[in-house]
Protein backbone atom coordinates (compact mmCIF):
# COMPACT_ATOMS: atom_id res chain seq x y z
CA UNK A 1 0.00 0.00 0.00
CA UNK A 2 1.65 3.02 -1.35
CA UNK A 3 0.74 6.73 0.68
CA UNK A 4 -1.78 7.71 -1.96
CA UNK A 5 -3.85 4.74 -1.11
CA UNK A 6 -3.41 4.95 2.08
CA UNK A 7 -5.00 8.29 1.87
CA UNK A 8 -7.50 7.13 -0.71
CA UNK A 9 -8.37 4.33 2.17
CA UNK A 10 -8.99 7.22 4.93
CA UNK A 11 -10.83 9.48 2.41
CA UNK A 12 -13.40 6.66 1.89
CA UNK A 13 -13.66 5.79 5.41
CA UNK A 14 -14.70 9.40 5.86
CA UNK A 15 -17.30 9.41 3.02
CA UNK A 16 -18.44 6.06 4.20
CA UNK A 17 -19.09 6.44 7.94
CA UNK A 18 -20.14 9.19 10.60
CA UNK A 19 -18.04 9.35 13.48
CA UNK A 20 -14.85 7.61 15.07
CA UNK A 21 -16.75 4.84 16.16
CA UNK A 22 -18.41 3.94 12.92
CA UNK A 23 -15.36 4.78 10.69
CA UNK A 24 -13.06 2.12 12.76
CA UNK A 25 -15.53 -0.13 11.83
CA UNK A 26 -15.60 0.22 8.31
CA UNK A 27 -12.12 0.34 7.81
CA UNK A 28 -11.55 -2.54 10.21
CA UNK A 29 -14.06 -4.18 8.05
CA UNK A 30 -11.96 -2.90 4.88
CA UNK A 31 -8.50 -3.77 6.26
CA UNK A 32 -10.12 -7.27 6.83
CA UNK A 33 -10.48 -7.89 3.18
CA UNK A 34 -7.09 -7.25 2.33
CA UNK A 35 -3.93 -9.37 2.23
CA UNK A 36 -1.73 -8.97 5.52
CA UNK A 37 0.90 -7.22 3.82
CA UNK A 38 -1.74 -4.65 2.72
CA UNK A 39 -2.54 -4.21 6.38
CA UNK A 40 1.02 -4.09 7.82
CA UNK A 41 1.75 -1.09 4.68
CA UNK A 42 -1.54 0.37 6.17
CA UNK A 43 0.37 0.91 9.47
CA UNK A 44 3.69 1.64 8.51
CA UNK A 45 2.03 4.13 6.39
CA UNK A 46 0.07 5.44 9.34
CA UNK A 47 3.12 5.56 11.69
CA UNK A 48 5.08 7.78 8.40
CA UNK A 49 2.09 10.55 8.51
CA UNK A 50 1.96 10.81 12.02
CA UNK A 51 5.99 11.47 12.21
CA UNK A 52 5.55 14.03 9.66
CA UNK A 53 2.98 15.66 12.79
CA UNK A 54 5.47 15.19 15.07
CA UNK A 55 6.17 19.02 15.70
CA UNK A 56 6.68 21.16 18.02
CA UNK A 57 4.52 23.87 16.24
CA UNK A 58 1.46 21.52 16.11
CA UNK A 59 1.82 20.29 19.58
CA UNK A 60 1.38 24.10 20.17
CA UNK A 61 -1.72 23.94 18.07
CA UNK A 62 -3.23 21.38 20.30
CA UNK A 63 -2.07 22.76 23.68
CA UNK A 64 -3.65 26.20 22.60
CA UNK A 65 -6.76 23.79 21.10
CA UNK A 66 -6.89 21.97 24.71
CA UNK A 67 -6.73 24.98 26.68
CA UNK A 68 -3.06 25.59 27.73
CA UNK A 69 -1.81 22.14 28.07
CA UNK A 70 -1.71 18.31 26.04
CA UNK A 71 0.00 15.47 27.32
CA UNK A 72 2.22 13.32 25.43
CA UNK A 73 -0.46 10.92 24.48
CA UNK A 74 -2.60 13.39 24.24
CA UNK A 75 -0.51 15.02 21.32
CA UNK A 76 -0.15 11.65 19.66
CA UNK A 77 -3.82 10.83 19.70
CA UNK A 78 -4.19 14.51 18.47
CA UNK A 79 -2.03 13.55 15.64
CA UNK A 80 -3.99 10.56 14.53
CA UNK A 81 -7.59 12.16 14.80
CA UNK A 82 -5.85 14.49 12.48
CA UNK A 83 -5.49 11.89 9.98
CA UNK A 84 -9.03 11.22 10.38
CA UNK A 85 -9.34 14.98 8.82
CA UNK A 86 -8.14 13.96 5.46
CA UNK A 87 -5.26 14.43 3.28
CA UNK A 88 -5.44 17.93 2.90
CA UNK A 89 -6.53 19.49 5.93
CA UNK A 90 -3.78 16.67 7.57
CA UNK A 91 -1.02 18.00 5.11
CA UNK A 92 -2.39 21.87 5.44
CA UNK A 93 -2.12 21.45 8.98
CA UNK A 94 1.79 19.88 8.95
CA UNK A 95 2.69 23.20 6.65
CA UNK A 96 0.63 25.32 8.78
CA UNK A 97 -0.33 24.02 12.00
CA UNK A 98 -2.84 27.41 12.54
CA UNK A 99 -4.45 26.05 9.18
CA UNK A 100 -6.45 23.84 11.57
CA UNK A 101 -8.72 26.55 12.45
CA UNK A 102 -10.39 26.35 8.94
CA UNK A 103 -11.17 22.65 10.07
CA UNK A 104 -15.04 22.23 10.45
CA UNK A 105 -14.10 19.52 13.33
CA UNK A 106 -12.10 22.44 15.19
CA UNK A 107 -14.49 25.13 14.46
CA UNK A 108 -17.65 23.33 15.99
CA UNK A 109 -15.44 22.89 19.78
CA UNK A 110 -15.15 26.88 19.65
CA UNK A 111 -16.39 27.90 23.05
CA UNK A 112 -17.41 24.96 24.14
CA UNK A 113 -15.82 23.37 27.75
CA UNK A 114 -13.36 20.86 27.24
CA UNK A 115 -16.07 18.51 28.93
CA UNK A 116 -18.95 19.23 26.50
CA UNK A 117 -16.73 17.69 24.03
CA UNK A 118 -17.68 13.95 24.08
CA UNK A 119 -16.98 12.46 20.68
CA UNK A 120 -15.97 15.56 18.86
CA UNK A 121 -12.79 14.64 21.42
CA UNK A 122 -10.06 15.77 18.63
CA UNK A 123 -8.43 12.40 19.29
CA UNK A 124 -8.42 8.97 17.66
CA UNK A 125 -6.43 6.89 19.58
CA UNK A 126 -7.96 3.69 18.60
CA UNK A 127 -7.24 4.28 14.60
CA UNK A 128 -3.82 3.30 16.18
CA UNK A 129 -4.98 -0.12 16.41
CA UNK A 130 -7.12 -0.91 13.81
CA UNK A 131 -4.68 -2.21 11.78
CA UNK A 132 -3.38 -5.14 14.35
CA UNK A 133 -6.96 -5.84 14.87
CA UNK A 134 -7.49 -6.67 11.05
CA UNK A 135 -3.84 -8.04 11.38
CA UNK A 136 -5.90 -10.29 14.39
CA UNK A 137 -9.04 -11.40 12.62
CA UNK A 138 -6.89 -12.17 9.43
CA UNK A 139 -4.63 -14.99 11.03
CA UNK A 140 -7.01 -16.00 13.38
CA UNK A 141 -5.46 -14.70 16.63
CA UNK A 142 -7.10 -11.76 17.61
CA UNK A 143 -6.89 -11.91 20.94
CA UNK A 144 -3.09 -11.84 21.43
CA UNK A 145 -1.78 -11.10 18.04
CA UNK A 146 0.09 -7.63 19.38
CA UNK A 147 3.77 -8.94 19.83
CA UNK A 148 3.56 -10.55 16.27
CA UNK A 149 2.01 -7.73 14.59
CA UNK A 150 4.39 -4.94 15.81
CA UNK A 151 7.16 -7.44 14.78
CA UNK A 152 6.12 -7.50 11.51
CA UNK A 153 5.55 -3.86 11.29
CA UNK A 154 8.65 -3.55 12.29
CA UNK A 155 10.15 -5.59 9.46
CA UNK A 156 8.47 -4.05 6.61
CA UNK A 157 9.70 -0.19 7.89
CA UNK A 158 13.23 -1.53 7.76
CA UNK A 159 15.92 0.13 9.31
CA UNK A 160 14.37 3.77 9.58
CA UNK A 161 15.11 6.62 11.25
CA UNK A 162 14.09 6.85 15.04
CA UNK A 163 12.87 9.51 16.28
CA UNK A 164 14.62 11.70 18.77
CA UNK A 165 11.84 14.22 19.49
CA UNK A 166 9.02 16.12 17.91
CA UNK A 167 11.17 18.84 14.94
CA UNK A 168 11.74 22.50 15.13
CA UNK A 169 12.17 24.64 17.86
CA UNK A 170 9.59 23.91 21.12
CA UNK A 171 7.57 27.09 22.49
CA UNK A 172 5.33 28.00 25.12
CA UNK A 173 2.30 28.83 23.96
CA UNK A 174 0.86 30.22 27.07
CA UNK A 175 3.14 33.15 26.12
CA UNK A 176 0.18 34.91 23.99
CA UNK A 177 2.70 37.36 22.06
CA UNK A 178 4.12 34.43 20.33
CA UNK A 179 0.86 31.99 20.43
CA UNK A 180 -0.74 35.33 18.91
CA UNK A 181 2.45 35.39 16.37
CA UNK A 182 2.71 31.82 15.38
CA UNK A 183 -1.16 30.77 15.61
CA UNK A 184 -3.28 33.82 15.06
CA UNK A 185 -6.46 32.40 14.28
CA UNK A 186 -6.31 29.44 17.04
CA UNK A 187 -5.04 31.78 19.22
CA UNK A 188 -8.53 33.71 19.11
CA UNK A 189 -10.88 30.70 18.99
CA UNK A 190 -9.70 28.81 21.68
CA UNK A 191 -8.70 32.21 24.46
CA UNK A 192 -6.27 30.96 27.79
Amino acid sequence: MDIDSFWGLIEECRRQAQGSDERLAWLRGELSRRSLAEVLQFQVRLDEVTHEAFTWDLWAAADRIFGGWCSDDGFCYFGLWMVGLGRDAFSRAVADPDSLADAPEVQRLVGRPTEMWNDEWPGWESLDYVAMEAYGVLTGVEDDCGDAFYAAVEAEQGDGEASSGPLGQRWDVRREDEAARKLPRLSVMFPL
